[in-house]
């Protein structure tokens, strides 16, 4: 074996496990398998015009030369970004753990106990901190939570407001600038109009519906919003906050003076900067709005037994369900993050966190002071951590760049700096050394100045003399009381805390993930250390692109890799979810029909088996959705497709297609499927979900997509973290180049650039990594061969699965693509649904396939190429025992092992046992379990009882039963 090739540990099967699959699926290659799987008329000529593979050991050298190029200054530009520290503890047991990032979106809550506590300590930490009643389990940065919120009221509004079109919006114009900018982008497709002005000077006219402020300002002054809000409301104008969360341990709670909304970024608690990302943003609201909140909820409910259980609440939100009439995409968390965020609060507890949030103040207090002793002034009347100074800024610069400083250079006589929890005594002195090269100040070695610097840095207090946060904006209600925040100070007990939590989660390093769709592959080591490296976790996103080198190296590295891949002719990754990849995809589709004058033209076909994401990023991007019908061998009915695009010819904008199809099949008609939509004016979305079956083999420009979004978290291999991190970048056609997104700061896109889709310039540049390791290091043909063997497997699993369970839909020829759909509806004459067989599988110790989606009561596989077939057998002999278990079960009797499960250690060692069946058929059916039994923590979850009873945060368990 060549130890050197990633290829060999990343793809599952070795050569002699191929050759005994090809035999079992009768095929006497894999390119014979290809062949009868990918249609001739759309398979690439050619090799992938990319590198050839380097080793582990190659890649590792060549990252880590190239964070070398990163010039790591210290950042005090705030804007919304602060350097943090991130506890050793938690960066090891969960940022580096791949039981914490390698498990799936806690779908299937009896095996995700563990990530769902994790969270509900996020929404409670939020809702302790903003004063709200409700909060979700994150959203992707504060710029897009800001847009959500604007989406949010707009949806909310009163009857009388409704009736009458009240449509305004607005915005203070100390919201941060990337913040307006995502509003600009999310505004004008819905039709809100935005009125960006002083607060101060605002009138509360009629044709207003909500507004948002920023606390503190963006250049650090504190403004007392009472007054406002309180006006604003008796307008029936609902006010949204954009808060620094750190602040918040300081200020007054945007929810005591009567804020309906309240977003941010929870990036300063413990989250590396990253050049922009990933970090978990915040939402939070008012109960009164918890059927419009978007993203997730985790809520409190009961098992089967009575006992308290954590599941995902509010569920019938999801895009799938509710398609069209969404209010926002729910795939738009950032779970491992906001993990990370919640488990900050759980460790530093609440005395810790008031310590952090003085000391942060105290150094900017200090800072001030010594400004004004040296002569500078500083225009800020009230702070927490920015100061906004007049000084040359021309001058300053390169004196402050030649210390290894970036300060935020507003005006050339207007800069502001953000003290932050990572400021020692050291970057102090540096600071003061130099403003001391424009102007005389004091002797920052005097024994006096010294006990001050000595004070912040202990425990002890910072002795001032003066206050700059009055008494009726200073906070005044208590925070993290909870047991939970006052319990793991000792790392012993946080570590300890962390690994029950774990122990409670099936994630990919327990078993294989098999979800149609979401593509759980192999998140490879070699592609995850470069995270934990300063020299990438620590750059600022609106550093000057030089102090970025590496970075810049490597997107744009990327950007040249997916180009490749798809076909295209330019990409953009600042969408940082495929939700938003979804968006931006047709918001460039939308600046390219109005830059050839044809404005008018907002209709999106969507076949009805597409992912539900797809209806509700069209509505959010304008769209009228029109839905064409499946034929019935599961395809795009043509003919259908053909009448609706030429009876809206004059308005066709885009048609969204997924390919290959989300019934696992490479349609073979497809080019003539989008000729009929170019033919008819239109562009081609193709939505990149199952681009895993594609890379290499065909892509989406092949087919005649003129645009798609690609999940980095899935295909290219960013762990899901327990449903986020995502990257979801477009790669785009030569006419829509023009139109890529920009950023108000960062010079990027196009020369006819669409406004911002996330905060960051390049997104979760951090994240980027990943996938340029994944690639780098299988090069274009150890690409081809994953794409390969992913449908290998997918066969595989089909064929040892015939005789068991029907595939609903096949190619021409009888094969799947790198995913498949079993038919289970029939089971319901045995008195078993899809989600008995979901929850009969944790006994096995997998998590469940895609369940009822695309189409209800079946099961949608994808084993992955990262699976071997050791894996895949185990897979198939649980499903196979699951089918005997079916034939065996009756709709007269339910009290049978799959509507009892999962059946969990407390049942197993219960005193008593009064089922009809063994202990050793409810827990080890098979004989493989015994040697790595996962145990379910909690019996069925009791969805209908938690919505009913909404508890979204950690109450006394006495609130709970």
């Amino acid at each position: 074996m060549n130890t050197n090739s990633f290829q060999l540990r990343h793809i599952g099967p070795n050569k002699e496990e191929q050759e005994k699959m090809l035999k079992a699926i009768k095929a006497d290659s894999l390119d014979q398998l290809i062949n009868e799987t990918v249609p001739e008329n759309i398979r690439l000529k050619s090799d992938l015009d990319l590198a050839p593979a380097m080793s582990e050991y190659e890649y590792l050298a060549h990252i880590k030369e190239l964070s070398e190029k990163n010039k790591v200054f210290k950042s005090y530009i705030g804007l919304g970004y602060h350097e943090a520290i991130t506890p050793s503890v938690i960066q090891r047991n969960i940022l580096e753990n791949p039981g914490w990032y390698t498990a799936y979106t806690p779908y299937q809550a009896e095996i995700a106990q563990g990530r769902l506590e994790a969270l509900l300590n996020f929404q409670t930490m939020v809702c302790d901190l903003t004063g709200m009643e409700l909060a979700n389990a994150s959203l992707l940065d504060e710029s897009t939570a800001a847009a959500e919120a604007m989406a949010l009221l707009f949806d909310v509004r009163e009857r009388a407001k409704k009736k009458s079109g009240a449509n305004k919006f607005f915005v203070s114009e100390e919201i941060l600038p990337q913040t307006l900018s995502l509003l600009q982008t999310r505004s004008t497709p819905i039709g809100i109009e935005l009125v960006v002005g002083n607060h101060e000077d605002f009138s509360f006219g009629d044709d207003f519906f909500g507004a948002i402020l920023q606390y503190p300002g963006k250049f650090g002054q504190i403004f007392d919003y009472e007054s406002f809000v309180a006006k604003a409301n008796e307008n029936d104008i609902k006010v949204a906050v954009a808060a620094d969360i750190l602040s918040l341990v300081k200020l007054k709670a945007p929810g005591e003076f009567g804020a309906s909304v309240v977003v941010g970024t929870t990036q300063r608690f413990g989250i590396p900067l990253g050049y922009g990302g990933p970090h978990a943003a915040y939402f939070a609201t008012k109960e009164a709005y918890k059927r419009s909140i978007p993203g997730r909820i985790i809520g409190v409910t009961k098992d089967t037994n009575g006992g308290f259980a954590l599941r995902m609440a509010l569920q019938t939100r999801e895009q799938h369900i509710k398609r069209e009439r969404a209010t926002s995409n729910i795939c738009t968390a950032q779970v491992l993050l906001a993990v990370m965020a919640g488990m900050y609060a759980v460790y530093h507890g609440k005395s810790g966190i008031q310590f952090i949030a003085d000391s942060v103040h105290n150094k900017t207090k200090l800072v001030a002071n010594y400004l004004e002793k040296a002569g500078f002034k500083q225009l800020n009347s009230a702070y927490f951590d920015t100061l906004l100074v007049e000084i040359d800024a021309i001058l300053l610069k390169p004196i402050a760049e030649s210390f290894k400083v970036n300060f935020n250079y507003i005006t050339d006589n207007l800069i502001s700096i953000s003290i932050n929890e990572a400021t020692t005594q050291k970057d102090l002195m540096k600071i003061f050394t130099i403003f001391g090269q424009l102007k005389k100040q004091p002797d920052s070695s005097s024994a006096e100045s010294y006990g001050d610097f000595h004070q912040i840095l202990t425990q002890e207090s910072f002795d001032s003399d003066f206050e700059v946060i009055s008494e009726n904006v200073k906070r005044n209600t208590d925070f993290l009381e909870n047991k939970i925040f006052n319990t793991y100070q000792s790392e012993t007990n946080m570590m300890r805390y962390i690994k029950k939590l774990e122990r409670k989660d099936l994630a990919l390093n327990h078993s294989m993930i098999s979800l149609g769709s979401c593509t759980m592959k192999l998140n490879a080591a070699s592609e995850m250390l470069p995270l934990s490296n300063p020299q990438w976790g620590n750059i600022h996103p609106f550093v000057p692109l030089n102090q970025a080198e590496g970075y810049q190296i490597v997107l744009k590295k990327l950007e040249h890799q997916l180009n490749i891949i798809t076909g295209f002719a330019g990409t953009s990754l600042q969408p940082n979810s495929g939700a938003q990849g979804e968006f931006a995809g047709l918001m460039t589709i939308r600046a390219y029909h109005q830059a050839n004058g044809e404005s008018h033209r907002n209709i999106c076909i969507i076949p009805a088996s597409a992912h539900g994401t797809n209806p509700a990023s069209a509505v959010m991007a304008g769209m009228k959705v029109v839905v064409t019908k499946t034929a019935d061998n599961g395809n795009i009915d043509v003919d259908d497709l053909r009448e609706k695009a030429e009876l809206h010819k004059d308005n066709l904008a885009a048609l969204m297609v997924t390919y290959p199809s989300t019934h696992g099949v490479f349609e073979s008609e497809i080019q003539k499927i989008t000729k009929i939509i170019h033919d008819n004016g239109g562009q081609v979305y193709m939505d990149g979900a199952n681009m895993n079956a594609q890379v290499g083999l065909t892509n989406p420009a092949t087919i005649g997509a003129d645009v798609c979004h690609l999940n980095l978290h899935k295909t290219f291999a960013i762990p899901h973290g327990g449903g986020g991190p995502g990257v979801g970048p477009i790669c785009v056609a030569p006419q829509l180049v023009p139109f890529l997104p920009s950023n108000p700061l960062i010079k990027i896109g196009g020369k006819q650039a669409i406004t911002a889709i996330s905060g960051a310039p390049w997104g979760s540049a951090l994240a980027c990594l990943i996938s340029y390791g994944y690639i780098t290091m299988l090069g274009f043909r150890g690409l081809t061969n994953s794409t390969k063997n992913a449908i290998l497997n997918a066969n595989y699993i089909k064929e040892r699965l015939s005789g068991h369970y029907e595939t609903l839909y096949t190619g021409e020829k009888g094969r799947a693509a790198h995913e498949m759909i079993i038919d289970c509806r029939d089971f319901k004459n045995n008195g078993i649904e899809v989600v008995d067989i979901a929850k009969r599988l944790m006994d096995y110790g997998f998590h469940a396939p895609t369940v009822s989606f695309p189409v209800g009561g079946t099961m949608m596989i994808e084993p992955t190429e990262s699976e071997s077939l050791d894996e895949l057998d185990r897979f198939c002999d649980a499903m196979i025992s699951i089918r005997e278990e079916i034939k065996n079960a009756s709709a007269d009797d339910e009290n049978n092992p799959l509507k009892n499960a999962p059946h969990t250690q407390e049942m197993l060692t219960s005193d008593e046992w009064t089922l009809p069946y063994t202990r050793k058929q409810a827990a080890f059916p098979l004989e493989y379990i015994a040697d790595n039994k996962f145990w379910p923590t909690v019996r069925r979850v009791d969805d209908a009882f938690g919505d009913r009873n909404l508890i979204c945060s950690c109450n006394p368990i006495e609130d709970y039963m």
